[in-house]
């Protein structure tokens, strides 16, 4: 499964109702950090296929949810269950340490 481009208007529908646990790399067009985590991204969405949501959403073209979850600097990577943000990530960080985020998210919804 690719990463899902969200919008401000989609935000609800694909994020804070979905079933899955979803990951969103807050990103612009101008960031090269953002750039560099983007194929980490990518890899990880096909890896948690069905058991992950992976997300991209433009903070130039949607600043509403950008500033509703106080995104100051990108990439931020947020980890949503149910609704909620449940883990964060800031900067452009190794995929092992995504990796890492996810299983703990899933490892948490698993003894839920």
């Amino acid at each position: 499964m690719a990463t899902v481009s969200i919008s401000d208007d989609s935000f609800k529908a694909e994020v804070l109702d979905s079933e899955l646990p979803v990951l969103v790399d807050f990103w612009a067009e101008w960031c090269a950090p953002c750039k560099m985590i983007a194929p980490m991204v990518e890899d990880l969405s096909n890896e948690y296929d069905g058991k992950f949501k992976f997300t991209k959403l433009n903070v130039d073209d949607n600043p509403n949810t950008a500033a509703q979850f106080g995104i100051r600097g990108i990439p931020t990577l947020l980890i949503f269950h149910d609704g909620k943000p449940v883990e964060q990530v800031v900067g452009a960080v190794p995929k092992n340490v995504l990796k890492g985020k996810v299983d703990d998210v899933l490892t948490k919804v698993s003894v839920a």
